[in-house]
């Protein structure tokens, strides 16, 4: 799994994080996206990568200034995971 972090300026409300994350899951097969007016933030969880250039015009497009992209692997984490003895 990958987690992308998404600094995004101009999000002020609940509604421009729906925007944003609409716009991520419809253009994307992804695990989970959550967003966040106050941090400023998108975090999209994806089993595979999504280059930088169309997260950039996805999220432009709903009117909002993408600022950085980055990147981390990260382990899945839940019921089975437990069960097989990661954390």
């Amino acid at each position: 799994m990958i987690e992308i972090t998404v600094k995004v300026d101009g999000m002020k409300c609940p509604m421009c994080e729906a925007h944003v994350n609409e716009a991520v899951k419809n253009a994307f097969n992804v695990s989970r996206v959550t967003s966040s007016h106050d941090s400023g933030e998108t975090v999209i969880t994806s089993s595979s990568d999504i280059k930088d250039e169309q997260i950039i015009e996805i999220i432009e497009s709903t009117g909002f200034k993408v600022v950085s992209v980055s990147r981390k692997e990260c382990e899945k984490k839940g019921f089975f995971a437990k069960l097989f003895g990661k954390k």
